[in-house]
């Protein structure tokens, strides 16, 4: 048994079938399965029911995938201690993120950060806001943005996220600062998809207000929702880390009984794995960065504080 059929045994589970899983691998479909066969043989067990096209794990596989994510960390976390022992600013850091974070947030950050540190290379990888922690507790990711806190993450306040409502100037609501919640009621909305923590956000305060959301359009992309918003077609809900045109739009935060919805966006780390110098300088240069400078910063910073999370230490 070696790490890479691990590897190999685990991208498979979490992409549900070989094919899915042989772009990530890098490897062929036949390759991957074969290194499969392989572990098998070796282990003497059944890793998956192969069930028509369905690809399933067994109860002893998802033994194996569970306890094979933990050696991947140990291992992931024995070369960055190696890294750091050799000494210099040197390593592969590995950044979770939602698409809009990534577009607003890092991206302005890290090609100064790059600059700054040759030797530090950057990956993205890019989820759902409601999704990227548990990236981050798999070990995918060394480190995350979130609005989710999480006794296992150690973490520092990055910004205030609000959720906006966002429509043409033309709309009736276009003169307001705010709108709350069961105002929404009878008005054709634009949604993010479930995956997105800010549609999570939005769904609570309707459930709250007892309002049924009259949803119109569910999409992945903010800026499609904008566009239709800013055509007269609805009002987008949309979290203000998301990039809003300067015109042609207005845009208002949504509140639940004259309370902002919003969350505080934390950057996190697993407090169980082993945290290299380079990911700590990382955070350090993120941190005051985006203090100074974050999505729509002039917008939000005239709306109420939201309340600050208790961060763990």
């Amino acid at each position: 048994m070696n790490l890479r059929q691990l590897q190999t045994l685990i991208t498979i589970a979490d992409a549900g079938g070989f094919a899915s899983a042989a772009g990530r691998l890098h490897l062929s479909q036949p390759a991957a399965s074969r290194q499969i066969q392989a572990l098998e043989a070796e282990l003497g067990v059944l890793l998956f029911d192969r069930i028509g096209r369905r690809l399933l794990l067994t109860s002893e596989g998802e033994d194996i995938v569970r306890r094979g994510r933990r050696l991947l960390q140990e291992a992931d976390s024995l070369r960055d201690r190696a890294d750091a022992l050799k000494g210099g600013l040197t390593g592969t850091l590995r950044v979770g993120a939602s698409p809009q974070n990534i577009e607003t947030v890092l991206a302005p950050f890290v090609t100064r950060f790059r600059r700054k540190h040759p030797g530090i290379e950057v990956h993205f990888v890019e989820d759902g806001g409601a999704r990227i922690s548990d990236r981050l507790a798999q070990g995918d990711v060394q480190i995350v943005l979130t609005s989710v806190g999480n006794a296992l993450f150690l973490s520092r306040l990055l910004y205030p996220a609000y959720a906006l409502a966002v429509v043409a100037p033309s709309h009736p609501l276009g003169r307001r600062d705010s709108v709350d919640v069961s105002e929404l009621a009878d008005e054709p909305l634009l949604l993010l998809h479930r995956g997105f923590g800010s549609r999570g956000w939005f769904d609570a305060a309707c459930h709250n207000a007892d309002v049924r959301p009259l949803i119109v359009l569910e999409s992945a992309a903010p800026h499609t929702l904008v566009a239709l918003a800013a055509n007269g077609e609805g009002v987008a809900i949309v979290p203000s880390n998301v990039s809003i045109p300067r015109k042609g739009v207005k845009a208002m935060s949504v509140t639940y009984r004259g309370t902002p919805i919003g969350r505080w966006v934390l950057v996190a780390w697993d407090r169980r794995r082993f945290f290299p110098s380079f990911a700590q300088h990382f955070v350090n240069e993120l941190v005051p960065h985006v203090h100074r400078d974050y999505p729509n910063r002039e917008l939000t910073k005239r709306m109420p504080p939201l309340r600050r999370p208790k961060l763990s230490e």
